[in-house]
């Protein structure tokens, strides 16, 4: 029984390492970074967190299995969130860096700039749909980034 379990666990080991061994190309067999690769990511236009000022010039038109990365960028001009709990379940988000911290969460419902800053998000968008972020209590078209995942 020791000895079969023993096989099996050199086996599994083994042929991993067999398999890539075979290929004849120069290229590997399995992808290097997959959907986090370089060929794989698109830099979005920033949001601006400014008091009256519009979040961005254009909404969104997102690729699922795409990553996307993107800077919010608050002036300090007043106290203002994002919000868009729908949108941040819809994506998978790698990290987020605030100067120079990069912060790892497994789910995010907003964020909120109390004082000039800035940060960078870097995400995979996953399921389809349409999605917004906007400013928590306004009304304003132009205080809401309308989102399209295909």
């Amino acid at each position: 029984m020791l000895t079969k379990s023993l096989i099996t666990i050199l086996l599994a080991l083994v042929l991993p390492a067999t398999a890539m061994a075979d290929n004849d190309d120069d290229e590997p067999q399995f992808g290097m970074a997959g959907l986090l690769s370089a060929t794989n990511k698109e830099d979005l236009p920033p949001i601006t967190l400014s008091a009256g000022m519009p979040l961005t010039d254009a909404p969104w038109e997102l690729k699922s299995g795409t990553y996307y990365e993107f800077e919010i960028q608050g002036d300090g001009s007043q106290e203002l969130a994002l919000v868009g709990s729908e949108f941040f379940r819809a994506i998978w988000i790698d990290e987020i860096v605030v100067e120079g911290l990069e912060i790892r969460p497994l789910g995010l419902d907003s964020i909120e700039f109390d004082e000039a800053g800035e940060m960078e998000i870097g995400f995979i968008a996953l399921k389809p749909g349409s999605y917004h972020l906007k400013v928590p209590g306004s009304t304003g078209e132009t205080q809401k980034l309308e989102i399209a995942i295909q």
